[in-house]
């Protein structure tokens, strides 16, 4: 018994004894545009209910609310007292959960994230939610920020960049040979043109398309991701965003590269503030994610 005290205690100091936000968490669904299944897990902290305030959080490119980053940030802020509601992007499926799987034919477009966020937000609205925070993580991030620069709410109090995606035309292009090793010329022409025809809905079989090779994807959704378009850079949409913004960098971030030194000339200190997790990854693994939650919990309380 001696011995199960001791380890009791030493567990509760390391914060493994917390309870979990899953354990207080809930699956909700609602219905989102075009009458598609949406899903998101909500986490209360102890005591706490949906008008105290939420964190509304958006997961990155294909995939989910059940992902490490995102349970790990609905844990680690509930044991702060901070409510969370982690959606599931659609990505075009009605009731969607996992990873997306890329043999089934992409029809989403970048821009639909924007939707779903604004549908959850209206439910949490009419839960009774007056203050909500918005927070994003990589391209979610980037999605985010487009979503608080361009659709503006009342209760929307601050918003939360967990390393948001950046963008310019050349990276982009580099990024698309690296991974797929061929150019990204030929099949972006090819959508643009489909595109302008108004045949956004044809398929392009056999085409390489975010996470996955030679997948299937409509010329809309492949002109929607890689057109060129300035507001995939999420720090183009600091100065638009009319409330405080945090942004979370992580020092070893090996996918998004110079986030900090994009933000740090517009980080002031209360406008936009820029945190940078030292020995972290791009998905916050281990103890980052902890002190990615701390740095959250001080700015949400601030």
């Amino acid at each position: 018994m001696k011995k199960f005290l001791l380890f009791f205690a030493f567990a509760l100091a390391l914060g493994l004894c917390a309870t979990p936000a899953w354990a207080e968490g809930k699956a909700v669904q609602i219905s989102g545009k075009g009458g598609l299944t949406l899903n998101a897990q909500l986490s209360l902290a102890p005591g706490k209910h949906i008008k105290d305030g939420v964190v509304l959080i958006t997961h990155g490119t294909l995939a989910h609310n059940g992902m490490q980053i995102i349970t790990s940030m609905q844990t680690h802020l509930a044991g702060h007292g901070v409510n969370t509601l982690a959606l599931t992007l659609n990505l075009g499926l009605g009731d969607r959960k996992g990873m997306y799987d890329c043999m089934v034919p992409h029809r989403h477009l970048y821009t639909d994230a924007l939707d779903d966020i604004g549908a959850w937000l209206a439910w949490l609205k009419s839960q009774g939610a007056t203050k909500v925070a918005l927070m994003g993580h990589s391209r979610g991030g980037a999605q985010t920020a487009w979503f608080a620069a361009e659709r503006p709410d009342p209760v929307v109090t601050k918003v939360i960049l967990l390393a948001p995606m950046t963008w310019n035309e050349t990276s982009a292009r580099e990024q698309y040979q690296a991974r797929f090793g061929k150019s990204l010329d030929e099949p972006l022409a090819r959508a643009l043109a489909l595109v302008k025809a108004g045949k956004g809905g044809e398929m392009m079989a056999q085409t390489d398309f975010l996470a996955c090779p030679a997948t299937s994807v409509s010329a809309a959704a492949f002109e929607s991701y890689y057109r060129a378009e300035p507001r995939f850079h999420t720090p183009a949409l600091l100065p638009r965003i009319r409330v405080p913004v945090l942004v979370v960098a992580a020092s070893d971030d090996q996918l998004i590269k110079g986030l900090p030194e994009a933000v740090k000339p517009l980080a002031d200190g209360k406008k936009v503030r820029l945190v940078t997790i030292p020995d972290a990854d791009h998905f916050f693994n281990n103890f980052a994610a902890e002190d990615a939650a701390e740095a959250v919990a001080g700015f949400l309380k601030d």
